[in-house]
């Protein structure tokens, strides 16, 4: 779908800048949205075959989700910040991220999800 949350990455599996994760942990990193604080980082991979965060959501959407790297804006390593290009709504509706590792059907329920979001 031609407008969707991946269109102007060639990976929505990497980060934006690679020197954001270079030697950081990125675990309890507040994420923040244009609507507001929506979680804190519980787990963060910086895999070159798929980097992504698994947030645990703020009261209101509960349980963890995953945000692939893509839909990370901007990182603020002396404020322990991250920012995401998804509201609290796409969040919550976002799939529930239940599993210890992303194989290929958690991939592609995510991609299927975030493919299909207006990034506005």
């Amino acid at each position: 779908m031609s407008g969707g949350l991946w269109d102007y990455r060639d990976s929505v599996w990497d980060y934006r800048e690679s020197t954001w994760t270079l030697d950081r942990d990125l675990v309890g990193y507040e994420v923040e949205a244009p609507d507001g604080r929506l979680g804190v980082v519980v787990r963060a991979s910086s895999s070159s075959a798929a980097a992504y965060l698994v947030v645990d959501a703020a009261p209101g959407i509960a349980g963890l989700r995953l945000v692939p790297a893509g839909a990370v804006t901007s990182m603020n390593h002396d404020g322990r910040t991250v920012r995401i290009a998804l509201t609290g709504v796409q969040l919550a509706d976002a799939p529930a991220y239940e599993v210890d590792s992303l194989d290929d059907s958690v991939r592609a329920e995510h991609d299927h999800f975030f493919g299909n979001l207006d990034p506005r």
